[in-house]
């Protein structure tokens, strides 16, 4: 099934289709409909929803001008998610020649009751990565050597655990799971050192600070935990939305403040020390034309860079928000599953339909877009050539490395662009379907497709 559809829907989101007009008539036997009377709309000027719809246009004041990006960076650690703490990494020294150097099978890849979710992070010359079984493992990332593996199931849990994620913090590689655990393995020897029962299951990735590591649960529950021995700290309840994309979003830490991204479309800060709630800001936008906007999930990580929140929600909100107060720089009518990434003047951001935008750091004015599925469209699904469906890949990132930007997709491509015109460079395959972005570490790119291989580029 496509990766975009890979939801899980509340029940509210199907009654919502079901009870547009549109869906009514085309069941059959009447069903869906109304025996009342049907209102009829009196003659007049027709005017299309689409026009009630912002339209995003590159700038005209922009057009031409050229924007400051920051040299690339050796990055010697990449222990959360996003990187670091504030999922903030702007250009990387990363796969400068941009080969495969090898791949290595790590455990289960997606299947009908699995699904691989899981940024890599790498610390200590080891990647670390999480499988679509919640097996857990240490690779050697010059090698591709399997050190050790540890799966963090409980025993007697039969039933899958989708989502979790892994980070890496004070000796520790700390393990969400969909098997309602939080776990802490030594990054050495993967001994587990504790683990902690929750009462939901954990859906995001974790990010690990100062003591505390956190984490969210599909109930849009923010949980702090004690990094030594996985007391819970305090906790945090956001509004309740069981209709979220399957991606594995993770906090950013910032100071005394964590950034929490809900399925909801909240947008909330809360203080470390106690989980008293700052500010908080509902990305959120009802589409005339999409029942899909419904689902409102902030599905890629909130990233703060220079005292502001970039954050983005699948119903068709990004924000660049004031860390202290919450309050919007600008907004813009994007709808995306991938975390922004705010590099020298710009932010870079990819739509849900894969459009690469390039954004001004300062007023939210666009430079440009580029859709990056142009000549990628292909027809799929249908029987000797009838009733085919065209479908477009999905595509996962951006990171910046060595002056290339860098996306994976569902077609099993990485492909380089060029990041001041957005121009496509060059294109290599992985072998498998790829969902999760790349991660940076020591030179290499890394990569986890969803059959459950690591690809080390170089």
């Amino acid at each position: 099934m496509n990766k975009v559809l890979k939801v899980a829907l509340a029940c509210g989101l199907a009654m919502t289709v079901a009870s547009c007009g549109t869906v009514r008539r085309a069941l059959p036997f009447g069903l869906g409909r109304s025996d009342d009377a049907q209102a009829t709309a009196s003659a007049g000027q027709r005017i299309s929803v689409l026009e009630f719809e912002q339209q995003l246009a590159p700038s005209a004041a922009l057009s031409g001008r050229d924007f400051f990006l920051p040299g690339p960076q050796s990055v010697t650690a990449w222990p959360q998610p996003g990187g670091n703490a504030e999922n903030a990494i702007e250009h990387v020294i990363a796969a400068p020649a941009f080969n495969v150097a090898w791949t290595r099978k790590i455990g289960e890849g997606s299947a009908r009751t699995r699904q691989v979710t899981s940024p890599v992070v790498a610390a200590d010359n080891r990647v670390f990565v999480l499988d679509g079984e919640s097996t857990v493992s240490a690779v050697d990332a010059g090698t591709g050597q399997i050190l050790w593996q540890v799966n963090v199931r409980p025993e007697g849990r039969e039933r899958a655990g989708f989502g979790g994620g892994v980070a890496v913090g004070e000796g520790k590689v700390f393990v969400t799971s969909g098997y309602r655990v939080m776990t802490a393995l030594d990054a050495a020897t993967g001994a587990v050192v504790w683990s902690q029962a929750v009462d939901v299951p954990l859906h995001g990735a974790p990010t690990v600070q100062a003591g505390r590591v956190y984490a969210i649960d599909v109930d849009n529950q923010m949980i702090a935990f004690n990094t030594a021995n996985g007391q819970q700290a305090w906790s945090y309840r956001g509004l309740p939305e069981t209709a979220r994309v399957l991606r594995a979003s993770s906090p950013a830490v910032t100071g005394d403040t964590v950034i929490a991204p809900f399925s909801s479309g909240e947008v909330v800060a809360l203080r470390a020390t106690n989980g008293q709630a700052v500010w908080q800001q509902v990305l959120s936008r009802t589409s005339r034309t999409s029942a899909l906007s419904e689902i409102r999930d902030i599905a890629g990580r909130p990233v703060v860079s220079r005292g502001f929140v970039y954050a983005i929600s699948h119903s068709g909100v990004m924000s660049a928000l004031e860390v202290r107060s919450g309050q919007p720089k600008w907004q813009l009518p994007i709808a995306g599953v991938n975390a922004p990434l705010p590099a020298g003047d710009v932010v870079y951001v990819v739509s849900k339909n894969g459009e690469l935008t390039t954004v001004s750091r300062d007023n939210g004015q666009v430079y440009w877009t580029r859709d990056l599925n142009e000549g990628r469209a292909r027809k799929e699904g249908g029987f000797l050539g009838f009733f085919d469906r065209e479908v477009t890949p999905i595509w996962s990132g951006p990171i910046l490395a060595s002056n290339r930007l860098i996306l994976v997709n569902s077609y099993g491509e990485a492909v380089a662009f060029d990041p001041k015109t957005g121009a496509a460079q060059s294109t290599i395959k992985l072998g498998a379907p790829a969902y999760i972005a790349p991660a940076a570490y020591n030179g290499a790119l890394y990569v986890l497709t969803d059959n459950g291989e690591l690809v080390s580029i170089r």
